[in-house]
Formats: structure tokens, C-alpha cells, sequence
């Protein structure tokens, strides 16, 4: 269905580019846009021609977190019906984190609460230098819960201390030291150009060995080195090494041409 507040491209390399559009009000999110974010993810995913999935926002913010007026309409809400409408946000952050593509954050302006937890749950993420982002729920008495394994995942425990509990902000500068953001850069057109040099490595890879490593990062993050993990990635190397990609990838490489998915139609 279209959606004017979540705009998608996809480009002929298969590019898809999920835009927020909703400048005027910060690109901040509301359950409309939490739906339709949610069903965009699930159908790129399972998209054949979908190499690589960005996600971008029109306007000077990236995102302001949560919409105003949904948050006056939670605030009528009872407990259990909160609860339901927290869960879609963190379905659809799941889905973010998990859709079988690569997914690059284009960071183009300020990110506040939900809108950090957005750029966390992107594989990469690239920001420009003006950029700035807060994790700011406790000034509204709340908690950044749903956003909080992926904002944690990227930044760390410690870091997450600080940044939770002062709700202060930090530049794009910061957000890089702490591991928030991949690279910085110094304006539009150098995000651009930024995207397009990240795009043209990931298109260089084979679409099921991305998503395979998708899986393998989070199969084995923060898990012991014992026997059980070292059985696991032996046998994730080995199921890829007979698959189809995994045999055209190996003879391209020793017959010094191209594996298929890079030919041109």
C-alpha cells in the first residue's frame, strides 16, 4: 500500500531506499508509520531484486522518536493496552534488525529516542557532522525499553548508563567513538557519496552469504568459545561451501572472473 509518510525506492543495482516522510513533524513515528515500516521491511526482505536496503529521511531531522499526538493517545491508554502498542514498535525494530539484507542508516540530521534505536538496528549506519542524538525518555518519565537491546548492542553497557540515565546529547563526533555511527561525514552530498561507495561493496557480495552472516553475528555474539560454538561454526561454514553461491563463488575466484551475481543481465 502506498504510504506518503514512508516512501520506497528501489534502483535497477537493487537499492531499495525506505524514506520517512514527515519533515514537518520530525520524522518522528507513529503506529500508521510503525505498520507500514513493519510490512515495508517484510516485503523487501523477501524481494528477490532487493540487494541492499537504506533507510533515509526527508527534511532536517532524521527522526524526533515518537510522534506527539500518539504519545497523548498512549497516555489514555491502559497498561495492557500500551503494552500492545510498545510491542509493535519493538516488532518492527526486530524486524530492522533482522530483515536478510544488509540495511545502511543514512543519518542526515538530529535522532532523539526511538529515532537512535532506528540507526542502531541498521547494520551500518553513516552520519553527517552536524548530526546530533539523545536517548531522552527519562525526561518524560519513560524508558528507551524497546529501543535498549539495540542501542545497548551498539554502544555497550557502559556507555548506556550514561546515555540513558542523563538523556543528554552528543554529536556525531561521539556517537562514531562510541560505535553508534561507522563514519562521519561533512554533509549531504559526502552521504551520498558515502552510501554509494558502502552500497558498491555490499552489492559485491552474494545475496544468501549476507544474510548468512547476518545470522552467524547473531548466533554467536556473547556466547563462551566452547566446543558447542566451535561444532556451530563449523558447520555454518560447511553448509555455505555446498551451497550454490558457495561453489560458483569459489570456482569465480580460481578461474579469476566474476560469480554470477555481479554479471549484468
Amino acid at each position: 500500500m502506498d504510504d506518503p509518510n514512508v516512501q520506497v525506492t528501489v534502483s535497477p543495482q537493487g537499492l531499495a531506499t525506505v524514506t520517512l516522510n514527515r519533515p514537518e513533524k520530525h520524522n518522528a513515528f507513529n503506529d500508521l508509520v510503525i505498520v507500514r515500516l513493519a510490512e515495508t521491511l517484510a516485503d523487501l526482505g523477501a524481494d528477490g531484486n532487493v540487494r541492499v536496503v537504506a533507510l533515509a529521511a526527508q527534511g532536517q531531522s532524521f527522526s524526533g522518536g515518537a510522534d506527539l499526538d500518539w504519545m497523548r493517545r498512549a497516555a489514555t491508554y491502559s497498561e495492557a493496552e500500551n503494552e500492545t502498542d510498545a510491542l509493535a514498535l519493538a516488532r518492527m525494530l526486530r524486524a530492522l534488525n533482522t530483515v536478510p539484507k544488509p540495511t545502511v542508516a543514512l543519518v542526515q540530521g538530529p535522532a532523539y529516542g526511538g529515532g537512535v534505536g532506528l540507526v542502531a538496528a541498521c547494520d551500518i549506519a553513516i552520519a553527517i557532522k552536524s548530526a546530533v542524538f539523545a536517548m531522552t525518555e527519562v525526561r518524560l518519565g519513560l524508558v528507551p525499553a524497546t529501543v535498549s537491546p539495540y542501542v545497548i548492542a551498539a554502544v555497550g553497557a557502559r556507555a548506556a548508563r550514561r546515555l540513558f540515565l542523563t538523556g543528554e546529547p552528543f554529536d556525531a563526533q561521539e556517537a562514531l567513538r562510541l560505535g553508534l555511527v561507522h563514519e562521519v561525514v561533512d554533509d549531504a552530498g559526502a552521504l551520498a557519496a558515502a552510501r554509494d561507495r558502502i552500497v558498491g561493496y555490499l552489492l559485491n557480495g552474494a545475496p544468501g552469504a549476507l544474510a548468512a552472516s547476518k545470522e552467524l553475528i547473531a548466533a554467536v555474539s556473547d556466547r563462551p568459545l566452547d566446543d558447542e560454538l566451535l561444532a556451530e561454526t563449523a558447520r555454518r561454514i560447511a553448509a555455505r561451501r555446498v551451497t550454490a553461491e558457495g561453489q560458483e563463488g569459489t570456482a569465480a575466484f580460481l578461474d579469476k572472473r566474476k560469480p554470477d551475481w555481479l554479471r549484468q543481465p
